[in-house]
């Protein structure tokens, strides 16, 4: 029998579309796979060398259920230290992953028919992570003229009485949009008037900020809200840690207790050893940093242009995270070289992958169409090589 919370959602795009690409690869297919949203690069190398300590030190047992105190200490520090935020361990959630801390703060908070604003385009999983609980996404799209961001205006027109959350992904997952201190602060004005609805930041890619941008996360701007941000983030993107599987969330005392009792009932504990990595990413060298975020703008520049120089193609300029997402709405209605019609940015993805190899997600995933995502998390042969190919496709439509 399936739960009927499952029939309301479906399985998450991204993944879906990875797990395709590499399948056709293990079929001898050649296939240039833009879909994942990780890091090519290894983790460094001080990082794993802790993970090793770790394991020769014998610290391979259950934690607390929430996280070791070394490394909600090391959390405090980075709130501290980066956004301006002054917390405490009671005010930390450790999870196997951000994603994890994200579903168990809707778990902890929602009851059925609540409602959650999300801004369009999405990361995949904040609907479905909504619906599982029995509550309901409001979507709210965005623009390209806005840089895909939530106007002051659309957001109060979005709240209800039943609104719980607002959820703000800055910078954005697909998109790169990123909003700046003042845009934020703008939105921090319409919250302050409805003080039933909370606000779930998610910063994983934080980090990741192109031409000379400075990052701005909602509690530290509007310090009024602090008592009811959950502030999320993590080491997978900034890291290049993502199968290590440690996120981590700063938000009120209360909210964190009850996000506790979840995972004491669900996954307990993150993984041991990922934590004891995880205090050396936070407290150890931040070089790596810098130096990712170099070769991430320089792959950007260059995928805007490849992607620019298709014929049906017009991609904006990503303000950060490691996505393009560009419009395809100019190749709407033509006929690939298979001889489909190109009736979606599905069909766009579809025949891209059929024709040239290339797999990317639909726009249709992340809420907003026709657009579709390329991540230029991959080395910079795979990317100039998947540009030329989807230049040679676009060309090929009639």
């Amino acid at each position: 029998m399936i739960s009927p919370a499952l029939r309301r959602i479906k399985p998450s795009a991204t993944i879906a579309i990875s797990a395709l690409a590499r399948s056709l690869a293990r079929e001898g297919r050649d296939i240039i796979s833009l879909g994942a949203g990780e890091p090519d690069f290894d983790t460094p190398a001080n990082i794993a060398a802790a993970a090793i300590r770790a394991i020769e030190a014998g610290h391979t047992r259950y934690t607390d259920v929430d996280g070791m105190p070394l490394l909600k200490a090391a959390v405090c520090g980075k709130f501290s230290r980066e956004n301006g935020l002054e917390t405490g361990p009671e005010n930390i959630s450790v999870a196997p992953g951000a994603k994890a801390v994200i579903y168990n703060a809707l778990v902890a908070t929602m009851s059925p028919g609540d409602e959650v604003i999300v801004p369009a385009p999405y990361w995949v999983s904040y609907p479905d992570m909504v619906r599982l609980t029995g509550g309901e996404p409001v979507v709210v799209p965005t623009t390209v003229q806005s840089g895909f961001k939530l106007s002051p205006a659309a957001l109060a027109a979005a709240i209800t009485p039943r609104t719980r959350w607002l959820v703000i992904n800055s910078p954005g997952n697909p998109s790169g949009g990123c909003y700046s201190h003042e845009e934020l602060a703008a939105l921090a004005e319409v919250l302050l008037a409805h003080p039933h609805v909370w606000i779930m930041a998610d910063d994983i890619y934080e980090h990741l900020l192109f031409d000379g941008r400075r990052f701005a996360t909602m509690a530290s701007v509007e310090p009024r809200l602090q008592d009811r941000t959950l502030t999320i983030n993590g080491v997978s993107k900034a890291y290049a840690m993502t199968g290590w599987r440690i996120g981590y969330g700063a938000g009120p005392v209360d909210l964190i207790r009850q996000m506790a009792i979840v995972m004491g009932q669900s996954t307990t504990n993150a993984c041991s050893i990922s934590q004891w990595a995880a205090v050396e990413a936070l407290n150890g060298p931040q070089d790596f940093i810098d130096q990712s975020r170099a070769v991430f703008q320089r792959r950007r520049d260059a995928v805007v242009a490849g992607l620019n120089a298709a014929g049906g193609i017009v991609c904006p300029i990503p303000e950060g995270a490691f996505y393009a997402y560009p419009s395809c709405d100019d190749t709407i209605g033509r006929v690939a070289p298979d001889g489909r019609t190109i009736t979606s940015d599905t069909d766009f993805a579809d025949c891209l992958l059929a024709s040239e190899g290339v797999a990317v997600v639909p726009g249709a995933a992340f809420g907003l169409s026709p657009h579709f995502r390329i991540s230029y998390a991959a080395a910079d042969s795979l990317l100039h090589e998947a540009c030329q190919r989807i230049q040679r496709f676009c060309a090929r439509l009639t």
